[in-house]
């Protein structure tokens, strides 16, 4: 299965918000003709509109290759309806809607369909994603692959063991841009603190993020060693560190404390 297949048997999208505008894009510059994809949504963007595809057609295709489900929580309730005619056949439903499980698909949808949870993260908007995928018992190999070919347009993806490792992704990967753009701001305003413009300290905050993100995946060290690699003995770095490494209050049970209270609400949502 690849790009050729999708293009043959059609893509349909029910919702094209931030998430599913930034794989669509993807996918139309790797070539998928627009000819081939179907959007089921109730406010197109401007974008959308001038893309090419079909928006909101009474003619959708009765047996599409895949169905990408984008829709908001909250919405599936109303959209899944429209979709149970393709279940239970070779319609391979991928889900990146944030924490509806797969056996809420296979209710809706038929206990036969194909399906792949997916768990992006908005950092897809600009091709730096990491996207982490499960599927069910009847999504095949060939689907996985197709699966993941397909969520690579928008960056990264591994393959989880089993369905409740979501709550972690979620705790890490899902909301962790939020916790990184609050360590920016945070960078920011202790720069102005120390007398640098609001301009000026946010440049360097921002900067120094994105730099050190990329550093952390190209080098081949790992973090904790390029940490090493730029603390002088008695220096600056040093002194910065002895506090955000403290045992108490320092990072390190910070963060374990922000990702478990967001695996932990996962969990909760999960659960009803």
């Amino acid at each position: 299965m690849d790009m050729d297949y999708v293009a043959e048997k059609g893509l349909l999208l029910l919702g094209c918000g931030k998430m599913g505008s930034a794989m669509l894009q993807g996918w139309l510059s790797g070539g998928l003709p627009a000819s081939s994809v179907w959007v089921i949504d109730p406010q197109p963007s401007d974008w959308l509109k001038g893309a090419g595809v079909h928006i909101n057609s009474d003619d959708l295709p009765t047996a599409p290759g895949i169905v990408l489900i984008a829709v908001k929580p909250q919405m599936m309730g109303q959209a899944l309806p429209t979709l149970k005619a393709m279940g239970n056949g070779t319609t391979l439903f991928i889900s990146v809607a944030a924490g509806t499980p797969i056996s809420a698909f296979e209710a809706a949808l038929g206990g036969q369909s194909p399906i792949i949870r997916a768990m992006p993260n908005t950092p897809a908007a600009v091709g730096r994603g990491i996207t982490a995928i499960i599927g069910n018992a009847h999504a095949s190999s060939g689907q996985m692959d197709l699966a993941e070919m397909l969520l690579r347009a928008v960056g990264q993806v591994v393959r989880l063991e089993n369905e409740d490792q979501m709550d972690a992704v979620t705790g890490v990967s899902g909301s962790g841009p939020a916790y990184v753009f609050h360590m920016i701001d945070c960078m920011a305003k202790a720069g102005e603190a120390e007398g640098l413009s609001p301009e000026l300290a946010m440049q360097l905050a921002q900067a120094t993020v994105a730099g050190a993100g990329a550093l952390a995946e190209a080098a081949d060290e790992t973090p904790s060693q390029l940490r090493v690699n730029v603390t002088s003995p008695n220096g600056t770095t040093q002194a910065g560190l002895e506090v955000l490494m403290d045992d108490e209050n320092g990072l390190p049970g910070l963060i374990r404390r922000t990702v478990g209270a967001a695996a932990d609400r996962s969990r909760e949502l999960r659960n009803g």
